[in-house]
């Protein structure tokens, strides 16, 4: 395992669009601070690459009853990645909005994204539901992210938060559904 703690400074793509054969080389990782854990996305599809998004398909991980693929998008610029989640007769169940810090290692392919945990929920009919925020405190008891990435996850939340209220949302959902 490698990126076993974090600061502030990320690293971030510049003039890169990826394609073609390249795609396999890309390497996607989720690291999750509860439990503490590293996975690499290994049998996540890759769509495609630019500087400040990655979007992807996939199938969950372990089988669950209420979702079973999705479509995402790592907005990197942003620090949000936006899911597209359905059930597995293909309905829509919400669209998953992770707070995320992305790590690039430089000059190779490998994207790791850290689950910042604060995570917003819009469902069909327009309700929206911010999960987690306790388990957000908790790694910041713990002293487990530096002040400056704690204080990029709030402004990501907040910011989404605010695009979301302002009707604004489809400026990331469009890019799913367009992708579809």
């Amino acid at each position: 395992m490698f990126w076993l703690r974090f600061t502030a400074q990320m690293l971030t793509v510049t003039n890169l669009k990826i394609q073609g054969e390249n795609m396999d080389k890309i390497q996607l990782f989720r690291r999750r601070y509860i439990p503490d854990e590293i996975k690499e996305l290994k049998d996540d599809i890759v769509l495609s690459v630019t500087d400040d998004m990655i979007l992807t398909k996939w199938n969950v991980l372990k089988p669950r009853k209420d979702i079973a693929r999705g479509v995402s998008a790592y907005f990197i610029d942003k620090g949000i990645k936006v899911s597209k989640v359905y059930d597995s007769e293909d309905n829509l169940v919400y669209w998953y909005c992770d707070i995320v810090e992305t790590v690039h290692e430089k000059d190779s392919q490998k994207y790791v994204f850290n689950d910042l945990l604060i995570d917003v929920l819009v469902y069909p009919d327009g309700f929206v539901k911010v999960v987690d925020i306790d388990e957000f405190a908790d790694i910041m008891d713990e002293k487990r992210l530096d002040n400056a990435v704690i204080a990029k996850a709030l402004r990501s939340a907040d910011a989404l938060l605010k695009v979301i209220y302002a009707g604004q949302f489809e400026r990331y959902t469009k890019i799913i559904d367009d992708a579809e």
